[in-house]
């Protein structure tokens, strides 16, 4: 996953220290209600698309942006579904560094999904009672939060 520059220019001031950052997270249904995941290049395994927000970036922009990026699809935002903190990452090459992530559930418009960046694999749409046994469970879990997701009480916050 390339590193956005205004992480790579903190990283120049704090070495490796620990980073608090904002992601946003995309779970994407098409019209036959499957999620669009993608196959990591950093770690092999499947996952929502995700990201990091750009500073002073809107969320729901982001998620949006990192769709069209990763996957070269268009899709929009149905609703924020979950608002949670993750625990703290450790990266190969030492950085460390924990997200707040806002997940959304997004909905397909168009274009065909196709691996647009380097940042993955594969993209590949899945029923969301067949995904992918090597499915990262932090995107296991945005999924769960996805589908059990009910307009009438909100976004999840608490786990």
């Amino acid at each position: 996953m390339p590193v956005p520059d205004f992480v790579l220019e903190l990283r120049r001031h704090v070495g490796t220290a620990h980073l608090w950052l904002s992601g946003v997270s995309a779970v994407v249904f098409d019209a036959d209600d499957r999620i669009l995941l993608g196959r990591r290049a950093d770690t092999g395994r499947w996952a929502v698309i995700s990201g990091i927000l750009d500073p002073g970036e809107q969320p729901a922009v982001a998620a949006i942006r990192e769709v069209a990026e990763e996957t070269g699809i268009r899709a929009e935002v149905d609703a924020l579904v979950s608002v949670l903190s993750g625990d703290e990452i450790a990266y190969p090459n030492g950085d460390r560094a924990s997200y707040l992530d806002l997940t959304f559930r997004c909905r397909y418009l168009d274009g065909a999904a196709h691996v647009a960046d380097d940042e993955s694999l594969e993209v590949a749409w899945f029923p969301s009672d067949a995904l992918p046994e090597d499915l990262q469970e932090t995107s296991r879990q945005r999924i769960a939060d996805t589908l059990a997701y009910d307009p009438a009480t909100g976004p999840h916050f608490v786990r």
